[in-house]
């Protein structure tokens, strides 16, 4: 897929990548082997029948290969967008061990914009059951959720807490990298199955927990909100954010026009960024469009960074500075943010998370000059539901303890996605919401 420039993309929050013409996507479908033992569909946590959809494409039957897609994915345009395939499906892909692997999260992205743009379809759903399911959380977990248990007849409501429905792919995800009239015609085609969605409704207070535990059966998603800090000094001065509060203040409420949105957000002239996930990418592309000076500092190499490679690639494109083996101490200021205080590492040993472990090295103390910081180092589950559950077991991290098919230690009650696994990619967590929808599907019907 074509970009545009970078020098233009800078300067607002359209989407980098333009995707592939009619043209280009049958071309790229026909070098599909069609292979009688796909290792891609195994590498696909949600289990698409890729070559399937690809084959159709091929043929230019872009409608069959829609519908093949959304027999098992209701979030086709959002996957093939920020699905890491180059570790999943494509990773994986036979042709990618001589050339170049098929390009199928850029397959699935056309058929779904070009589905999206004419007429879309819906699977056909089974005979009401008379059985009641709360999905608490509309990110990705509580979408799939919802969608599989509507098709097998069941109704469904989401409770979610916020104005607006799509959890991290509304407020975390910045506009270039998902357009937001994209998810949400995703979601309207969940809500067209027959789910019913409350917005500004807090599980655990505006909804109390017994009225939730009245349902059938309850799948919790409320994802992993809670961010996590460094524990240095100085991060109680203004000028101080996490990446999950400077994400949503721009994504979700369009601090990035403030006044015309009555949302502030600081708008740095030299920015620092602390991590090296997608969320850190991300957090300093925003950063870096509302006019600042970009560094972001990791404490690994750019190697072990957990970022796509893509993203990485378009931050570099972009201007942001990396400074890697780099590890703050100390953010420096009275009331704001001045400066903060860095020190070099060196790689050791291998750690338990399988990456090198790094190393202050004596004597590489620098002073970088920002009057801003965003840490984008992790994230944990919400607490406060799940505290307000009486039974209901807790891991060490604060995640709901499930089983493989995501139950928990009450019986009609399920978890998926970042809430039970911690923070992972918005595929993981479908891959879960999947499983624990056909394990209450199966729960109801009393197999």
């Amino acid at each position: 897929m074509s970009d545009r420039p970078a020098d233009v993309r800078i300067h607002d929050f359209k989407e980098v990548d333009c995707g592939l013409s009619p043209a280009e996507a049958i071309a790229e479908a026909e070098r599909c082997l069609q292979c009688k033992k796909p290792l891609c569909v195994k590498g696909c946590p949600v289990c698409i029948d890729i070559p399937a959809f690809i084959r159709e494409i091929a043929d230019g039957n872009f409608p069959a290969a829609a519908r093949a897609l959304k027999e098992q994915n209701m979030l086709p345009a959002i996957c093939g967008r920020v699905c890491p395939q180059e570790t999943q499906c494509e990773g994986v892909c036979i042709l990618g061990s001589k050339e170049t692997p098929i390009r199928i999260g850029a397959l699935e992205r056309f058929v779904a914009d070009r589905e999206r743009e004419n007429d879309p379809s819906l699977p056909e759903t089974a005979k009401p059951t008379g059985k009641r399911v709360a999905v608490v959380g509309s990110g990705p977990a509580g979408l799939t959720a919802a969608a599989e248990l509507a098709r097998a007849g069941h109704a469904v409501t989401i409770f979610e807490s916020l104005h607006e429905a799509g959890g991290v792919l509304t407020y975390g995800i910045p506009a270039f990298r998902l357009p937001k009239d994209v998810v949400k015609a995703e979601i309207d085609q969940v809500l067209a199955l027959g789910v019913r969605l409350k917005k500004n409704h807090l599980a655990g207070r505006s909804v109390a927990t017994d009225q939730l535990l009245g349902y059938d059966a309850v799948f919790l998603a409320t994802g992993a909100g809670l961010p996590a800090f460094m524990g240095i000094l100085g991060e109680n001065l203004n000028g101080v954010y996490s990446a999950n509060e400077f994400l949503t203040r721009v994504n979700l409420m369009h601090a990035d026009a403030f006044p015309e949105f009555d949302t502030p957000v600081l708008h740095g002239a030299r920015v620092a960024v602390i991590g090296g996930g997608n969320v850190a990418m991300d957090a300093a592309r925003v950063a870096r469009r509302l006019g600042a000076k970009v560094s972001l500092i990791y404490r690994r190499g750019e190697e072990e960074m957990p970022a796509r490679k893509a993203e990485v690639g378009h931050a570099k494109e972009e201007g942001i500075e990396f400074l890697t083996c780099t590890n703050p101490t100390r953010i420096l200021g009275e009331q704001c943010v001045t400066g903060i205080e860095c020190v070099k590492m060196s790689l050791c040993g291998i750690d338990a998370s399988g990456r090198p472990s790094p190393k202050p090295i004596e004597g590489s103390e620098f002073t970088l000059d920002v009057d801003m910081v965003i840490q984008a180092i992790g994230t944990s589950p919400n607490p406060l539901l799940v505290s307000l559950i009486p039974g209901l077991e807790r891991g060490r991290k604060g995640n709901v303890v499930v089983d493989n098919d995501g139950r928990t230690s009450i019986p009609h009650v399920y978890a998926g996605g970042d809430i039970a696994t911690g923070a992972a990619t918005v595929i993981e967590a479908m891959g879960s919401a999947k499983k624990a929808a056909a394990a209450i599907d199966a729960m109801l019907k009393g197999e």
